[in-house]
Order: structure tokens, then C-alpha cells, then sequence
């Protein structure tokens, strides 16, 4: 008989009992435990894959609630752990359910799908492989994302896999910059909005914008530095336009697309001067330090937290280190190019960023990692605090922790009298 329909779900339970046996060279040393049983480890990859086939199956299931259902358990699974040879063998009914998906459903089937073909070229690395996944899926995103009659959360979403899966597959230079051209096309709108008098489409269409920005950001990081020249000459003098929009997204994006672009332009020209260069400091420092009563305190703290890094890198052309742990690896962002990247996969691999990291070829490749780290069961054992000292340690901690909030808490303090 058929797949039948009722098929549960890819969960997190799968992810984290698979990926330790298949992969436990590459596990945290917290997700051992000690004296834990035994998994057979062929038998729990059987019922992985078997899952996996019924999801494949159920992409091309009359129901669209179905449909999208089997996309987002295929993204769960992609996303938490390395499937290459189990791909390898299906890339192309993938391709052609993605396909389909994206052709022929509505709006949240359409973003499931090019979330799934991100991941899948993420699976698959910068092979050729890929490369028949971009040739196939390439020209109907541009389609999508050109579509003034397609929901905005569908072209947001064609626009990111667009720019994800062009920035790993494409070694061909003209494909890259038609891809980028076709991202310009629909960011640069932002700007003639803004020259809008009426504004009235201000806010419908800035969640498009966002991405199509972010995506033509990623690419620009690989192109050669001739182009990457003009680009900035086009663009510079017009980004700032965009740090009045009324979106905090955009804000924020049109700012560190500026630090990026300032970044660059230094590279390529040490004696690099941008003429307006007061005006632009004058209104990073403002959104740096803004306290506008009608915006969400949250928004302000995020966009303040930003603006201050962005108005060290135009000003002073410094970046705030930061470091990223995973496993017994540790791996330092120390420029907005690197942000950049790590924020886009972040995106689209959520929680199983670590593990990709730890584990994915392609990923290591792109921020320098080397090789996969291999470490025996044994090592690992050796690298983990034992569960009682773990406890004694917190125990401790929090004891003082509390005695210091107490002196400033103790009602028995001589607050002094009054009369």
C-alpha cells in the first residue's frame, strides 16, 4: 500500500538520538551522560531514513496542509543533522518537489519550500551537485521574487534562498551578478520610496526590502574586488536614506550594510574618504543614542546596541570581537564580513547551527575552520565536569550569591529613624 498519511512529525528527539550515535565525534561533552545505554546505531539510522522517505512522499500529497507539514519536518531534519548520502540518492524528486512547491502553492507552503532549498544546498555544499539544484530552482525564485502579484512573505522568502544558494553554488561570475541585479532591482525601490512624497506603500513592502538588502549584502562579500568598487560607489551615498525608515529591520540592516560597505571600501583603498562623512556620523550617533518615547523600549535597546558597533567601524574602524562555542571548538567573528555570514546561515539553521558547524564541510570551509575536529567517546568523557562536582560548584555559587543580595535586602538593617 500507499505512505499513509498520519505520519509523525521529525521531531527534536530524533534529531538528538541520531545525531550522537551517528555522528558522537562531533557531540558536546554535556550531551554525554554517564553509564547511558547503548543505541543501536544502524537500526535508529533505518527508522531516520524510513521517516525521511515518507516525508519526501508526502511533499507530493494532494493536501497542501500535508504538504507543507512533510516541508518543515524535511527542514527540521536538514537543519539538525549532516544527510549528504541520503540526499545524494533523492536530490532530484527534492528539486522537483521543491519545484513544484514553490510553482504551484500558496504563500506558507512557498516559504517552506525555499527554506528547504536553502537547506538542501547547505546538505549539499558547493558541488556540482549543487549547482544542478541552482540551475534548476535559480530562474523560478527570480521569478517569484519579480512578482508583484505574489504574496510579500513568498518573495521575502525566494529572495533569501536566492541569495543564500547563489553565495554557495555559483563559481560563474555572470550568474552572480545577475543575481545581484536582480536583488538591486528590489531593495533600490526603498530609496525611491523615500523620495516619495505620498508614502504609500511605506511599510508594505519593507520586510521584501529587508531581505532582498541582506541577501545582496551576503553576495557582494564574494565578489572580486573591481565590482566590488562600482557597488560601492553606487550605493554609498544612497544607504544612508534608509536609516529615517519608520522599520526597525531596515534600520538596522541599512546600517550594518554600511559598516560592511565601509569595510570594504578600506580594503580595497587604505586612503578610502567618503565625503559626507559628518552628516552620516551625525545620524549613526543619533540612533545610537535615540530615546524616543514612542518607540518599544526593546526596539531601542536593540537598535542603540547596534548603531554603537556600526559607529565604531565608520568612525573608528573598529569591530567588537565576538566568539562563538561550539563543542570543544571555539571560532572568533572579528569583522562585519564574517557577521555578516554567520548571522544569514544562523538564520536559516537555528538551533543546529553548532552542530553544521562542528560537522558540515562547506560551512567549515567558509569561515576557516579546517577539517572536522575528531574526538573519541573516551575524550570527551575526560572533558566533562562529573554531575556531583557540577553540583557542589552551583551549590557554592549560588550560596553567595545569595548572602550578597541579603546585606542589601535585610530588613534588619538600621535604616534610621524619622520624626
Amino acid at each position: 500500500g500507499g505512505q499513509p498519511r498520519n505520519v509523525q512529525p521529525f521531531s527534536d528527539e530524533d534529531a538528538s538520538i541520531e545525531t550522537m550515535s551517528h555522528c558522537s565525534g562531533f557531540s558536546d561533552p554535556a550531551s554525554f551522560t554517564e553509564d547511558g545505554p547503548e543505541v543501536d546505531e544502524e537500526a535508529t539510522q533505518e527508522d531516520l531514513e524510513y521517516k525521511l522517505k515518507g516525508f519526501i512522499d508526502l511533499t507530493l500529497d494532494k493536501s497542501a496542509k500535508t504538504r507543507q507539514a512533510a516541508l518543515e519536518s524535511l527542514k527540521s531534519a536538514f537543519s539538525s543533522k549532516i544527510l549528504y548520502e541520503f540526499i545524494m540518492e533523492r536530490r532530484m524528486t527534492l528539486i522537483d518537489s521543491i519545484e513544484r512547491c514553490i510553482k504551484k502553492g500558496k504563500s506558507d507552503e512557498q516559504c517552506a519550500a525555499a527554506g528547504l532549498a536553502c537547506l538542501l544546498c547547505v546538505q549539499m555544499g558547493s558541488g556540482i551537485e549543487s549547482e544542478e539544484i541552482f540551475k534548476t530552482l535559480g530562474p523560478v525564485l527570480k521569478k517569484i521574487v519579480c512578482d508583484g502579484t505574489a504574496s510579500i512573505q513568498a518573495r521575502q522568502a525566494c529572495a533569501t534562498c536566492l541569495g543564500i544558494c547563489c553565495f554557495i553554488v555559483t563559481d560563474d561570475i555572470t550568474e552572480l551578478y545577475s543575481t545581484m541585479e536582480c536583488l538591486e532591482n528590489i531593495f533600490t525601490k526603498a530609496y525611491q520610496r523615500d523620495r516619495d512624497a505620498n508614502g504609500v506603500s511605506s511599510t508594505h513592502n519593507t520586510v521584501l526590502h529587508v531581505s532582498a538588502l541582506l541577501a545582496w549584502t551576503l553576495l557582494l562579500t564574494i565578489c572580486p574586488m573591481n565590482e566590488v568598487k562600482k557597488k560601492i560607489e553606487m550605493h554609498l551615498h544612497k544607504l544612508p536614506s534608509l536609516l529615517s525608515c519608520d522599520d526597525l529591520n531596515m534600520r538596522i540592516a541599512a546600517g550594518e550594510t554600511l559598516a560592511l560597505l565601509f569595510e570594504l571600501a578600506r580594503e580595497t583603498d587604505a586612503d578610502f574618504f567618503y565625503e559626507d562623512m559628518d552628516l552620516l556620523t551625525e545620524k549613526l550617533r543619533a540612533l545610537a543614542t535615540d530615546g524616543n518615547k514612542h518607540r518599544a523600549k526593546v526596539d531601542k535597546r536593540k537598535q542603540r546596541s547596534v548603531f554603537r558597533d556600526v559607529l565604531r567601524a565608520v568612525e573608528e574602524r573598529d569591530f567588537p570581537t565576538e566568539m562563538v562555542k561550539f563543542g570543544p571548538e571555539r571560532m572568533y567573528i572579528d569583522c562585519w564580513v564574517k557577521k555578516q555570514t554567520y548571522e544569514t546561515f544562523k538564520e536559516i539553521l537555528g538551533s543546529g547551527m553548532q552542530y553544521h558547524l562542528q560537522s558540515n564541510d562547506f560551512l567549515r570551509n567558509v569561515f576557516e575552520l579546517g577539517p572536522p575536529v575528531m574526538l573519541d567517546a573516551a575524550t570527551l568523557k575526560t572533558m566533562k565536569i562529573p554531575r556531583f562536582e557540577r553540583h557542589l560548584y552551583n551549590s557554592a555559587a549560588f550560596k553567595a550569591r545569595t548572602k550578597a543580595r541579603s546585606k542589601c535586602r535585610d530588613k534588619r538593617a538600621d535604616v534610621g529613624e524619622f520624626f
